[in-house]
């Protein structure tokens, strides 16, 4: 890799810092880009250590608001939880990382971009399938998946060559994070029968040690994104960070979940996801109010598959548009109020409210002056009931085998 430019995604972490080195042992001239999804980390530390490890130049910058309005917002419309549990924090920040790699290699005029995944992983595809639709003219390099160093010889590698890295062989756990959540993998947490311990988290208070007495919480959104929280309006990335200390005060959030990998293996993950979990299952409470059975009913397959699509690296594809335009549609009159309760690490719905609300009391009380015309009840189960009768008359009832 003589004198290639190279534009490498950098975390500060045991696997970019290595690759860091290791492109300068190889003669390429790297360059690091340190995006800022909310992760917490120092901005101006991760600079100063990717230029002391030996890159050519340091990109830093801030993407809070652009990953909040552009990643996260649609996927609290969609409700996206790939399995059903998991938020989708790391796979919706890939496309935009991808994006900015682009970006930046335009300017330095690089040929190459770069990422540390290994080739176990998801974010490998979402990486290089990202770069191909947007970019397909640049080259991609992942030298921790090509060298095939385990974990212990990369902690190795880093000593060898004074790389500081948070990363021990007491202590080797992976960890991802930004606005929308944090993963924790490797190490013990590799066997899927033993319990994380307390060291794990970092967002969430243990259930056991969370307050005594329970907190509500107020979730108000507008066209089904949230804009205040308790009554107080809200950027998208500010409510997240609220909720976040909030929820996550009060053990709720956490996530430990055997998940199908893009590659087809499974993998034991745990997850912290306080305002994720919070803010998805109060826009789906809402979404229960206001609107019809039949959306619901097929929004709910939609929301599968955009999840897929988000977890399998595929955002800037047609048909990740296509739902995106469903999606929006169905939002237009999901604005209205949830109450939350919040209580050693569950979430309990408590109340919800919507000035489009479908539900209507005179229909569906069952006092003595509800507006429901039951006479008519009778005659639309005989015809909701007709296929069956016919069947039952056809087959001399036996419509179960013995």
């Amino acid at each position: 890799m003589d004198g290639v430019k190279v534009v490498l995604s950098y975390s500060g972490g045991l696997d970019t810092s290595v690759c860091l080195k290791w492109f300068r042992e190889q003669g390429a001239e790297p360059y690091a880009l340190y995006l800022d999804l909310g992760q917490g980390e120092s901005a101006q530390d991760v600079e100063a250590k990717a230029l002391r490890i030996g890159a050519a130049g340091a990109f830093v910058r801030d993407a809070r608001e652009e990953f909040a309005a552009e990643y996260i917002a649609p996927a609290i419309k969609a409700n996206a939880l790939y399995g059903g549990k998991y938020p989708l924090f790391t796979a919706l920040g890939r496309p935009l990382i991808a994006k900015k790699l682009v970006e930046a290699a335009r300017e330095v005029g690089a040929t190459h971009i770069a990422h540390g995944s290994t080739g176990k992983g998801n974010d490998q595809v979402r990486f290089d399938v990202t770069t191909a639709s947007i970019a397909p003219d640049l080259k991609v390099v992942a030298p921790v998946r090509d060298w095939n160093m385990s974990r212990p010889e990369e902690i190795e590698y880093a000593k060898r060559h004074g790389i500081p890295v948070p990363v021990t062989k007491e202590s080797p756990y992976s960890v991802d994070a930004n606005l929308w959540g944090r993963s924790i993998e490797a190490g013990p947490l590799e066997d899927p029968d033993h319990e994380p311990a307390e060291d794990v988290f970092e967002l969430t208070t243990a259930p056991e040690a969370a307050p005594d007495e329970p907190e509500y919480v107020e979730i108000s959104f507008e066209e089904g994104l949230p804009t205040a929280l308790n009554g107080e309006e809200l950027e998208l990335a500010e409510l997240i960070g609220a909720l976040n200390a909030q929820a996550g005060a009060h053990g709720v959030g956490r996530i430990d979940m055997i998940e199908d990998r893009l590659v087809g293996i499974k993998s034991r993950e745990i997850y912290e996801a306080p305002a994720a979990l919070t803010i998805i299952q109060a826009h789906r409470e809402l979404e229960s109010l206001t609107l019809t059975k039949d959306v619901l009913r097929f929004k709910a397959q939609v929301e599968q598959r955009y999840a897929e699509l988000t977890y399998d690296g595929l955002w800037f594809t047609p048909l990740k548009s296509a739902l995106d335009a469903f999606v929006e549609e169905t939002q237009k009159t999901v604005t209205g109020t949830v109450r939350l309760k919040l209580y050693k690490g569950s979430s309990t719905v408590a109340g919800r409210s919507a000035p489009r609300a479908l539900y209507n009391k005179e229909l569906a009380t069952y006092d003595p002056n509800s507006t429901f015309d039951e006479s008519a009840a009778a005659g639309f189960i005989t015809l909701w009931g007709l296929p069956a009768r016919q069947w039952a008359a056809v087959n001399g009832g036996q419509t179960v085998p013995h």
